[in-house]
């Protein structure tokens, strides 16, 4: 496979090629918290709704963003603005001039490897319907990628 996103900005990426940098772990779709007070985030072991916790994968991808209007659309700006996404993101790691992690599926050719590296969610993280809004902090982690 041609190695795209060697030699593309982000900009330049097809929708196709775009979609594919997803390596599907599924950390973007993890709750956070912001304090009120300085604006920290804490990072919780709860996701959205939609997730397929086990593939890792938004359940309605094409109407996300409107059934949950928080969702964010990520853009090439967005990935170099937004802290929050995870340090393993590609489109995080791409916008800083970083190369894709080994284990990610583009590199792999397995779209199993990103749970293989245990890079993903799948395995820990609960449903927000299965938590009572109250309790989100509860569940605060300190996530540890590989």
């Amino acid at each position: 496979m041609e190695r795209f996103w060697e030699h593309l900005t982000l900009e330049e990426l097809s929708p196709s090629q775009w979609e594919s940098l997803c390596d599907g772990c599924a950390q973007c779709c993890r709750i956070k918290l912001e304090d009120e007070d300085d604006g920290t985030l804490a990072e919780t072991a709860v996701v959205c709704h939609l997730l397929d916790r086990d593939g890792c994968r938004c359940t309605a991808y094409a109407d996300r963003s409107t059934l949950v209007p928080d969702c964010v659309t990520l853009t090439p700006e967005a990935a170099r603005t937004l802290r929050w996404m995870p340090e393993t993101c590609a489109y995080r790691r791409l916008a800083e001039g970083r190369p894709l992690p080994p284990w990610h599926p583009l590199l792999t050719g397995n779209p199993d490897s990103v749970h293989e590296a245990r890079a993903s969610v799948r395995g820990q993280v609960l449903s927000e319907v299965d938590v009572h809004p109250d309790d989100f902090e509860a569940h605060i982690i300190r996530w540890v990628t590989p």
